[in-house]
Parts: structure tokens; sequence; C-alpha cells
């Protein structure tokens, strides 16, 4: 089964990327690796997905928050690979932030709604080296942030 095939089994939309709203690219390409910039977690209208794990923020809902980031990151990884997620040769890193209080151990779970996805869609090539870390804030409030970098053919 294609990437693509596998996007629509999965009921999946991908859509193009927001512009950047500071001094940055959305994805930059050296070699064979794409570097892809941090996208932060938003709901299904679009706003920011704002809040705070353990204090008002579950980890499925953190899941499912990271899982959504990883839609948006593979429509950013379409532009970057001029249309094609045939190219994407391998998932090299992704780097999870997590909004979260300085109790909360939980990260890795709250990263595995993005990675699980990935290995959905990608298969092996989907497999990945990653970091999963709490930190005190992310932009406009946001839950999580995820970037990754890839390997294109």
């Amino acid at each position: 089964m294609s990437v693509y095939e596998k996007i629509k089994a999965l009921n999946l939309t991908l859509s193009a990327p927001a512009a950047p709203v500071a001094a940055y690219v959305m994805h930059v390409q050296s070699g064979n690796l794409v570097f892809i910039s941090g996208h932060i977690a938003r709901k299904e209208d679009g706003s920011p997905w704002v809040g705070q794990l353990g204090k008002n923020i579950s980890v499925e809902e953190g899941k499912a928050a990271a899982r959504g980031v990883a839609v948006a990151l593979m429509g950013t990884m379409q532009e970057a690979v001029g249309g094609d997620l045939g190219r994407v040769k391998r998932i090299v890193k992704l780097t999870s932030l997590v909004n979260s209080t300085p109790d909360f151990t939980e990260h890795h779970l709250v990263t595995n709604g993005a990675s699980e996805l990935l290995g959905e869609v990608f298969g092996e090539a989907g497999k990945h080296a990653r970091a999963a870390f709490g930190v005190a804030q992310i932009p406009l409030g946001c839950c999580v942030e995820i970037d990754l970098v890839i390997e294109v053919a």
C-alpha cells in the first residue's frame, strides 16, 4: 500500500503549511536531509490547542494533539518534497516539546501520538530516533510542538 493509500485509509487530510509567523522558513533541505520547522498543536478549527500536561490536558488529549501535529507535519513534508511523499526515504528524527508541569513525567506517551501515526503511514521508513521532553511554555500556550528531520530520495 502506498503512502497516499495509507493516508486515505486513515481518513487523513493533508493541507498546505501555514506561512511562518516569525523569522524562519517551514523547511530547509541540505543534501538528502530535510529539516522541518516545529509545528504547534491546533484543534480541528485551526485554533491553538492551549493547555499544560499535568494541569488541564490529559495524556490522551496530549497524544491526540501530537497526532494532529504529525498530520500537519506531513502537509509541510509534502510541500518540501515537491508534492510526492513517495520521495520520503526515512523519518530520521522527531523532537517533541510538551508543555507540562514540573512533576509531569509522561512526555514519551504524549509523543507516541505522532510517532505511531508516522509509523502507520510510512511503515519501516517511519521508524525514527526521537527526543521528548517537557518545557515551561510553548508559543501561544500550545500543549505540544514537534519538528522533524527526514531523508529524501
